[in-house]
């Protein structure tokens, strides 16, 4: 098996895997085997066709657990990655982000893209696209038409290592393909759901985590063999459950330590832990750009997402130690949770957001959420994952569901850009959604005139 020629088949089977383990709540990973891999996904989790797009993590509204990414532990209350505080309504968030100051520092989003080598713009990106393909190059992100600045990838499970030969090597090639484009690649490690995604007992074992940090150190030592800058983005979903679980770090314990050497100072708990794996990234790929999630569902008060709460439990398990923070707006259509027939939306709330900021929930409930959240943890935000799909007065239907994310962002840059943020990375959140090649040319119109005026970075 050569490790070109199955990069992208693995990648098939993957992104329908992480739909299914975000929320799936499933025992320990076994079944049905990938041909083209060492790897075994559960029998659940095998892509139905060849042909379609997408992976799931984050799952944003509560509701009952469905196939892919229903909550199963309550998140969110009013569909989306923030539901509104009952303040944030019609908060002003800045048209544009503010005008660097003559000769002051640069501000702390413009010193992370500069790391990454993309300029004082906001950023745009794209991922998990166009897994019928054999050839890491062929990916959505580098057939648009439009050069974008990044291209993300998950890393799900814990038998990715063995997705290429020799081991690790899915990282280096995809990394490869990023970089001959001139687009910098981003890995979401998403081995926490291995065993189920609220499964906080396994970290507390040296089977799961002997296992968990070998393949932490290999994505760094990968990365750091690469030696250019890339992005990688920890655990989404672990840490608002571990929030839930128990607001002081020290209510849930994980292996750190004893088991990694570099490690030894550090409690063995939530916070070890994510303080490991960005002291890892230092030592082992001093060129990456790291962070943690910000989940919503972490933390309520009175019946709306806390960010204040939310970004100081962050700070308190380590987040500060990183670079920036991802969060979402929504991890799948709006219009696929609308339809209500596909398995992998079922979860209730309002979804398809008001884009005159009137109405709840509304693009500034999210920003002003997101505002406070990059105050309290005091990192620079991307978004991550945002959903593909086209406005439309109906739902619409598999593959082409309907969304107004692409359509108000790109009009409306600057506000992401003043919230604190650095870039957005859109994508698929699970199979059948609208991707970069179903949506009539929305992105790639959307993303070419964007970058013929970009917003600057404050």
């Amino acid at each position: 098996m050569t490790s070109q020629t199955s990069a992208k088949s693995v990648l098939a089977v993957l992104l329908a895997a992480v739909s299914v383990a975000c929320g799936s709540g499933t025992g320990n990973p076994a079944g049905a085997t990938d041909s083209t891999s060492a790897g075994t996904l559960p029998g659940d989790q095998q892509l139905a066709s060849a042909t379609v797009t997408g992976a799931g993590s984050q799952p944003q509204a509560n509701g009952t657990a469905g196939a892919a990414g229903a909550g199963s532990s309550g998140k969110g209350t009013a569909g989306g990655d923030a539901p509104p505080t009952s303040s944030s309504a019609g908060d002003g968030v800045a048209a544009a982000p503010p005008v660097p100051v003559p000769g002051a520092p640069p501000s702390a989003e413009r010193q992370v893209v500069a790391r990454l080598g993309l300029g004082t713009d906001f950023l745009v990106g794209l991922g998990n696209d166009n897994v019928a393909s054999n050839d890491a190059n062929q990916a959505n992100a580098y057939t648009l038409g439009q050069k974008l600045d990044i291209h993300y990838l998950y890393l799900a499970g814990m038998d990715w290592p063995s997705w290429n030969s020799p081991a690790g090597s899915y990282v280096t090639i995809h990394a490869n393909a990023a970089k001959s484009h001139g687009v910098v690649p981003m890995f979401t490690l998403y081995q926490a759901a291995a065993y189920g995604e609220n499964n906080l007992g396994v970290f507390d074992t040296d089977a799961f985590m002997t296992q968990y940090w070998s393949g932490v150190r290999l994505l760094f030592q990968k990365l750091g063999a690469f030696d250019a800058p890339a992005i990688v983005h920890v655990e989404p979903d672990l840490w608002g459950f571990a929030q839930q679980h128990s607001e002081l770090p020290s209510g849930t314990p994980m292996k750190v330590g004893s088991l990694v050497p570099e490690c030894s100072d550090l409690p063995s708990d939530v916070s070890g832990m994510a303080r490991c794996v960005i002291r890892l990234s230092r030592e082992l790929s001093p060129k990456v750009v790291i962070g943690l999630s910000a989940s919503s569902f972490g933390a309520y008060t009175n019946g709306y997402s806390d960010p204040t709460r939310i970004g100081n439990f962050l700070k308190a398990i380590g987040a500060g130690d990183g670079d920036i923070t991802v969060l979402e707006t929504l991890d799948r259509d709006a219009g696929c949770f609308e339809n209500g027939s596909d398995a992998n939306c079922q979860r209730s709330g309002s979804f398809y957001w008001d884009e005159a900021n009137v109405a709840h929930p509304n693009f500034h409930d999210h920003l002003a959420w997101a505002k406070t959240i990059r105050t309290v943890v005091g990192k620079p935000l991307l978004w991550w994952q945002m959903p593909l799909g086209v406005p439309a007065g109906t739902a619409g239907y598999s593959g082409h569901y309907r969304d107004n994310r692409v359509r108000y962002f790109f009009s409306h840059a600057g506000e992401f850009a003043a919230a604190g943020g650095i870039g957005a990375v859109f994508g698929t959140g699970a199979v059948r959604q609208t991707d970069a090649t179903t949506d009539g040319g929305q992105f790639k119109n959307a993303v070419t005139s964007y970058y013929a005026a970009p917003s600057a970075l404050p």
